[in-house]
């Protein structure tokens, strides 16, 4: 039943997690230099040896790993993912308030990825093999093949310096449409190449199928045939892409948003690791896994459920 798959897939996120969270927290471990001596030193390049370890001993720096570790997962459990090394702020409270730029980002990406990929994959499958469907597909290939760093320069070049449409990058007052045009086409626009191809293989296996002939038999317009029978079924196999993309997407392309100053999750993670804010880099890299791996579990669970084909066995 649904519900035991439910609970075997939540089980297996435990290991997952504990997993992220060790290699999350061994960043500050891999990571070059001491902290403590990186905080301490003073802008002529020196730095005060007792102050050096009265920073370790107030931040626990002075105790074991595995030590460190189980406190630092024991808050993160509760959402306390420490202080900034550089500002001073809760980190937890700055990567939420980074998300949620993303976040918004991210929905304006995903719909124009939508909107482009389902229509052209449908008309892409439909004429299949016609001048038409090799546009779209010459299309989706310059979509994935396109890096999306020279992308976002090449829009920024005609749409801000040349045509001065667009601001060139920036946040504004974070409901402004203008500062998000260009980097959510920049970001739909490459999950679209990705969605439009699978939408076209997938309805040209349903096209093909033999429920697709019988409704046909019956003497169904075509019209009704493709939006009831094909495109809903040709649909399901799409979830899983589109649940990778917006994992994708709400974990913030640090490329564009950097490009774009946006200030989202990829922006704080590269400012951070500049600036060597190891507490910042754990809990972005921490928050950033944890959401997509819940979106994961999420379209799994869509997924199967929207298949019937699926049975919810010990092997499903």
């Amino acid at each position: 039943m649904l519900k035991d798959y439910f609970i075997r897939r939540a089980l297996y996120l435990i290991p997952v997690l504990i997993f992220i969270s060790v290699m999350s927290f061994s960043l500050i471990y891999i990571a070059p230099g001491d902290p403590a001596e990186i905080m301490m030193t003073s802008p002529s390049g020196g730095y005060d040896e007792a102050a050096v370890e009265a920073f370790r001993i107030a931040h626990g720096l002075n105790q074991s790993f595995y030590i460190q570790y189980l406190n630092w997962l024991k808050d993160a459990a509760v959402g306390d993912f420490g202080y900034s090394y550089m500002s001073g702020q809760p980190v937890f409270e700055t990567v939420l308030n980074a998300f949620r730029n993303t976040l918004t980002l991210s929905i304006l990406a995903l719909a124009i990825a939508l909107v482009i990929a389902i229509p052209l994959g449908i008309v892409s499958a439909l004429k299949h093999n016609t001048v038409v469907d090799a546009a779209c597909r010459l299309g989706a290939l310059i979509g994935v093949s396109m890096p999306n760093f020279w992308q976002a320069y090449l829009m920024i070049i005609l749409f801000s310096v040349i045509l001065h449409w667009l601001p060139a990058s920036g946040f504004g007052h974070g409901t402004d449409v203008s500062y998000m045009i260009m980097p959510a086409i920049v970001l739909g626009t490459g999950s679209a190449a990705v969605m439009m191809r699978m939408v076209r293989s997938s309805m040209l296996d349903v096209m093909g199928k033999e429920y697709i002939q019988t409704a046909r038999g019956k003497g169904l317009s075509e019209k009704i045939v493709i939006i009831r029978h094909a495109l809903k079924n040709a649909l399901v196999p799409v979830v899983t892409v589109v649940g990778l993309s917006t994992g994708f997407l709400l974990n913030g392309s640090v490329v564009v948003e950097t490009i774009f100053g946006w200030p989202g999750v990829g922006n704080l993670v590269v400012n951070s690791i500049l600036s060597q804010d190891y507490m910042m880099v754990q809990g972005s890299v921490l928050f950033v896994a944890i959401i997509f791996l819940l979106i994961n579990f999420f379209v799994d669970l869509v997924y199967v459920w929207a298949n019937p084909e699926i049975r919810y066995d010990r092997n499903s």
